[in-house]
């Protein structure tokens, strides 16, 4: 038998074994591998991502035994999980009657017990996300990570739709073919979520001056290629989650407590100092946007300004001008029959994964147009877990606000803009789930759920005790080795 206790030490003074490392990469291959397979949509690929979490799982384990002690820290955003994983338990047990006939809260058990494992697994790879890649040993190889395969992904998404043959990678035909594919996704939507979630990171760095240089301009490079890949991909969900990740960033972005402690170690006057990198954060800013401005122009506008033109907010198909697509008709009316369907089954909901069985029932339509999900993330919560899942959605939320302003103290500004760009990346995402089904999405979900266990870790960090009392002067200039050995 060996110990399990919190960890509660200075990561960075620990050896860094082969275990760790494996782990490390291992997950980041994950991510990318869950992306590229079009978002782990089929069965194939969600049996292939939770054998690869449960590897980890078990590679930990080793290591516990030959360490002697196995350490794990579990934030406090983990409780909710734990808590929707249960419920999901609860509505799939199954119980007999008299004549043998079962009955259980999910409408559709088995559906429920599949959602049940994909959250057990995403929980897994939470837990080895906090203790693994959020760590400060590994947290500069994650960042670089995030927005490198950002870029690369806004690139392939552009490449791809310009040069769109019909088939994913341009060799795979898919049985039917999707409305609307971009990158890897064969939906827009699920693509502008993954890469608005990125995006803000690098943008955060430049305005808290986190990183300067070649640095800078090479992540602002990147993140004008996401914000591009987002517009170009038609998804107005998306351009609006960009929009407000923006303003996220520059709401808290432009803390001067950086430039007040400068002053005072310089000897500058801190209203001027103050002024100066105000200036040039906003333009910063300025010079993002008018690259994003400049790339939608010269790839071509029109398809966006369709697009956006088809946006009307059209209450039914009279209301609609030629070429318009009314909410209504893309939204509202999936939306009406959800609100049928939770309040029948306000306490605990039709099931979590039971919503495409249940949603014929309280459909309105004739049914030729499949309905799989509420196409909003917070009403999809309520009809599949009732107001306890409301309640534990609620409850994260809480948590992750609070330790987005916990982390926005630390005392490092590099970790401080790192964990301001997770919380503007989450952020995004949680604008954008009001018109989609993204975290429905596995790979969307598993990024969200890293980002979350970056900002839950830094937030630990800057309550701390242990957390150093001065600032650390030297920022990163060039790409990190694997095992940074700073506070970071």
């Amino acid at each position: 038998m060996f110990p399990i206790r919190a960890a509660t030490t200075d990561h960075n003074s620990e050896p860094v074994g082969l275990i760790d490392r494996i782990i490390v990469i291992g997950l980041m291959a994950v991510i990318v591998g869950a992306t590229l397979a079009f978002g782990t949509v089929e069965p194939w690929s969600m049996a292939t991502f939770g054998l690869l979490i449960v590897t980890f799982l078990v590679l930990w384990g080793i290591k516990g035994v030959v360490s002697g002690a196995l350490k794990i820290s579990v934030p406090s955003t983990a409780l909710p999980l734990v808590a929707l994983l249960l419920l999901a338990v609860l509505q799939c047990v199954s119980v007999k009657d008299s004549a043998g006939k079962s009955f259980s809260i999910s409408l559709d058990a088995e559906a429920t017990r599949l959602a049940a494992e994909i959250l057990l697994v995403l929980l897994i790879a939470f837990l080895l996300s906090v203790n693994f890649l959020a760590v400060p040993r590994a947290m500069a190889w994650l960042r670089n990570f995030l927005i490198f395969f950002g870029l690369a992904l806004a690139v392939f998404g552009l490449l791809q739709y310009f040069a769109w043959n019909g088939k994913f990678y341009w060799v795979i035909e898919l049985r039917s073919q999707p409305p609307s594919p971009f990158g890897p996704f064969v939906n827009h939507n699920h693509f502008a979520g993954f890469v608005e979630m990125i995006a803000p990171i690098p943008v955060a760095l430049i305005l808290r001056r986190a990183i300067r240089g070649e640095l800078a301009v090479l992540y602002g490079f990147a993140a004008a290629m996401m914000g591009l890949a987002v517009i170009m991909s038609l998804s107005r969900g998306g351009m609006i989650s960009l929009v407000a990740s923006l303003i996220f960033v520059v709401a808290f972005g432009f803390k001067p407590s950086t430039a007040r402690r400068a002053g005072e170690r310089f000897g500058a006057r801190e209203s001027s100092l103050k002024w100066s990198v105000t200036a040039s954060r906003i333009g910063a800013m300025v010079a993002l946007l008018f690259t994003i401005g400049v790339g939608v122009w010269w790839v071509g506008a029109d398809p966006v300004i369709k697009r956006l033109e088809k946006g009307e907010l059209a209450l039914d198909a009279a209301d609609k001008q030629p070429g318009q697509e009314s909410f209504f008709h893309s939204r509202g009316w999936i939306w009406r029959d959800t609100g049928a369907m939770i309040r029948d089954n306000w306490m605990t909901g039709v099931g979590l994964g039971a919503f495409p069985t249940a949603y014929p029932i309280y459909s309105t339509r004739d049914g030729a147009t499949p309905v799989n999900q509420a196409h909003n993330d917070y009403l999809q919560i309520l009809a599949d877990g009732g107001i306890l899942g409301a309640i534990i959605a609620l409850w994260f939320i809480f948590l992750v606000a609070r330790d987005t302003v916990r982390a926005s103290r630390h005392r490092n500004p590099l970790t401080a803009a790192t964990a301001l760009g997770a919380a503007s990346g989450l952020f995004a995402l949680m604008v954008h789930s009001l018109f989609d089904f993204n975290l429905q999405i596995p790979s969307n979900a598993l990024l969200f759920l890293v980002l979350t266990s970056v900002v839950s870790r830094i937030a630990a960090a800057a309550t701390s005790k242990k957390e150093e009392k001065g600032d650390q002067d030297v920022l990163e200039q060039t790409a990190p080795s694997l095992w940074l050995e700073a506070d970071v």
